[in-house]
């Protein structure tokens, strides 16, 4: 069993309701829950126009490989509506993967660790919440350390979610 984090994003619709959708989702199709952080909400990167996201970092443990881990992901996001036009565009869903256990891929279809999460502060506040001395494999620095870092201007807060 590896441990796996998936950054969970939202900007179109109910986006609440499409971060808890693709939890039950992930565990339905990936693994078991374990833990999840806050949900923030956070300005949009890389196009400044677009709606603000709801963001949340989900720790599951599963059995699966990460290629399989992937597809399982992308079938999510199509069963949500995710419709891919842009890069950093709206979307209903984004189902990332930013931490396979250790393990290092470097597939064109699939990085992990996420090649952009050091320089992404709506991916290391909440993943800095759940597992903040996590020594990143390939950067070799702790969560924290690497958040501290980064200033890339955007605002990232917590969002009190409706039931």
């Amino acid at each position: 069993m590896e441990l796996v984090y998936f950054l969970l994003g939202s900007n179109l619709g109910d986006r609440n309701w499409y971060l808890k959708e693709a939890c039950r989702l992930l565990e339905k199709t990936v693994g078991r829950m374990v833990r999840s952080s806050a949900v923030y909400e956070t300005q949009s990167w890389g196009v400044s126009d677009l709606p603000d996201y709801l963001n949340m970092v989900v720790e599951m443990e599963t059995s699966l490989l990460p290629t399989v881990v992937l597809k399982k992901t992308q079938e999510i996001e199509e069963k949500l509506h995710r419709e891919r036009t842009k890069k950093w565009h709206s979307r209903t869903i984004d189902v990332d993967i930013l931490f396979f256990g250790k393990v290092i891929v470097n597939l064109p279809e699939l990085k992990i660790p996420h090649p952009e999460l050091h320089n992404r502060l709506f991916t290391l506040v909440p993943l800095d919440e759940l597992i903040p001395d996590f020594i990143h494999p390939v950067l070799h620095k702790t969560v924290h350390s690497l958040k501290q870092e980064v200033n890339d201007g955007l605002l990232v807060k917590k969002y009190k979610l409706t039931n």
